[in-house]
């Protein structure tokens, strides 16, 4: 009885996989939030989380990860081209969705446990998200924020 309250060491790496991808999706979704784009923290933190959930779940049923994959990249399709928006003649909203689908596969890698690429990931998504405000700075000498 007391053995079925406690987790199981299978599920405490579960939880820790999601907290993970949970905190991961959070570095990247604050960077939007900072930026005052329509996909903010928790937007990009619940992506994160539900590509490691779906990933943790389905390892348990079905252990093909490209099935999961390719179900979490037709799923977030749909979110990415919600993030789109065309005014104008102008198209907003392509780097919000290409970071969403970075971020549901951050989620996958973190998902099947493969942390430190997951970390690795993160500052990539990271640092291609501020190469707008290194080319600004070496073109002026100062930091300017305009978006």
């Amino acid at each position: 009885m007391v053995s079925d309250l406690i987790l199981s060491s299978t599920d405490t790496e579960k939880i820790a996989r999601l907290f993970v991808a949970l905190a991961l999706g959070a570095v990247i979704g604050f960077e939007r939030q900072l930026k005052n784009r329509p996909a903010g923290m928790r937007t990009h933190m619940l992506v994160s989380l539900g590509s490691a959930l779906f990933t943790v779940v389905a390892l348990s049923l079905e252990p093909n990860t490209s099935r999961i994959a390719e179900a979490i990249v037709t799923g977030i399709g749909f979110l990415g081209a919600g993030a789109i928006i065309a005014q104008g003649g102008r198209v907003k909203g392509i780097t919000s969705a290409a970071t969403l689908w970075a971020v549901a596969g951050l989620g996958l890698v973190v998902g099947v446990g493969d942390y430190w690429l997951g970390i690795i990931i993160t500052i990539m998504i990271f640092g291609t998200l501020q190469i707008d405000r290194i080319k600004r700075f070496s073109e002026s000498g100062t930091y300017n924020e305009q978006g």
